[in-house]
């Protein structure tokens, strides 16, 4: 099995893209790539079993509604009062705050946060992806499946303080994840993963990937599956970060 992770930014610099090959109880790391166009994730996709994106795969559908009644001008407005509770409830969507109620940390907003940037790109990246045919699944059921590596990081026990920031801190925090997992061959990327946290997190997104590839994530409730096939669905894991190596359930 092959899965690839991809941090996406709003355009090829600060993306990056890893694939790590599955066997017995190992995992080696085959390939990290940094400065990625569309054009390499789709040929990447093309090839693997599985692909993790970070990036948000769509939008609250409460805030698409919004938007469309506002472009109707012409037309008698309801009321509402723009309090908190209502704007919170365009600004997340259902999948957000399944990952809040799970870890107590809101993930960026697609709506408001600079996260809509990378998200437009990430959109059309999804057209080409389906445009070279494979069928995308926003809730994850598919090739692609929506990741959150420094979510996954803290439910597999670690502490991710600064090592978006840090060099030292991704290096402690690598060797810790080593310790943990000596099933995973680095292939020789240890140094791009220290030097560059976008090759960091795609590695992360790849490992998560596994897990979800195995089933072995928190899937959507029968109550949010309408919601996550619109909106996208964070695949957080399940388990320890030891039990990704293994087989399916």
């Amino acid at each position: 099995m092959f899965t690839a992770g991809v941090d996406l930014a709003a355009e090829p610099k600060g993306t990056a893209v890893a694939v790590i090959e599955w066997s017995a109880g190992t995992a080696v790391i085959r390939e990290v790539h940094l400065g990625v166009s569309d054009d390499v994730i789709v040929d990447i996709a093309g090839r693997v079993n599985k692909m993790g994106i970070d990036c948000a795969l769509g939008w609250p559908k409460e805030f698409i509604q919004f938007l469309t009644e506002q472009q109707a001008l012409h037309e008698k407005q309801q009321d509402f009062d723009g309090g908190m509770d209502w704007r919170r409830r365009l600004a997340y969507r259902e999948t957000d705050r399944h990952v809040h109620a799970i870890t107590g940390r809101w993930p960026l907003s697609v709506s408001t946060d600079r996260l809509g940037l990378t998200a437009m790109r990430c959109s059309g990246l999804l057209s080409k992806v389906s445009a070279s045919g494979i069928t995308i699944d926003r809730a994850g059921e598919g090739l692609v499946a929506e990741v959150y590596p420094g979510a996954a990081l803290r439910l597999w026990g670690f502490d991710t303080t600064g090592y978006r920031v840090s060099e030292l801190k991704r290096e402690e925090l690598l060797n810790l994840i080593c310790d943990e997992a000596p099933w995973l061959d680095l292939g020789g990327h240890k140094t791009v993963m220290v030097k560059s946290c976008d090759a960091f997190d795609a590695v992360i997104a790849a490992l998560t990937t596994r897990a979800v590839a195995t089933g072995r994530y928190l899937t959507p409730s029968p109550q949010q599956r309408e919601l996550a096939h619109a909106e996208g669905w964070i695949s957080l894991p399940q388990g320890t970060l030891a039990s990704v190596v293994q087989d399916s359930d």
